[in-house]
């Protein structure tokens, strides 16, 4: 693995079942989160996913694609366009940096609005991972040959 590699995408659709069970397993009992006429009544279209749901689908994202011993170090992201039910967000990643054991991975999470999601994965890999580029983890896409129009589903 080096700078420049890139990962193979995730495209997860999102549905209200993956905004509220997202919520709800990470104790956010915002309305906004769970109730679409309360969220519409502060202003927004529908409910939207919330910041917790989206961090464990960033890690999700990185582990599936670096494997099993990949062990995430460190996580930060930033916020943009709502995901709102009925969008897909399409995770995409690129290695910005290697140094020993340690991979800093540039991930965008976009979806029809723009830029769910941009940010930073700090991750720990074993040492046969790190000679070889990303590769999905099994079952899925790999990094070298993406199957085009392929989704998968997300949460």
């Amino acid at each position: 693995m080096k700078a420049g590699d890139t990962l193979a995408p995730l495209e997860i659709p999102i549905t209200r079942t993956l905004i509220v069970a997202g919520a709800v397993a990470s104790r956010d009992y915002q309305d906004v989160h769970h109730d679409a006429e309360l969220a519409k009544a502060k202003g927004s279209p529908d409910i939207f996913m919330n910041i917790l749901t989206t961090n464990g689908l960033v890690g999700r994202y990185i582990t599936d694609r670096l494997g099993p011993g990949a062990v995430l170090r460190k996580v930060a992201i930033r916020l943009g366009a709502p995901n709102y039910p009925g969008d897909t967000m399409t995770l995409t990643g690129t290695v910005t940096a290697v140094d020993g054991a340690t991979a800093r991975v540039r991930v965008v999470g976009a979806n029809g609005l723009g830029h769910h999601v941009t940010g930073t994965v700090t991750v720990s890999l074993p040492e046969r991972a790190l000679a070889t580029p990303p590769a999905a983890a099994p079952g899925t896409r790999s990094a070298a040959a993406p199957a085009p129009g392929a989704g998968e589903a997300g949460a």
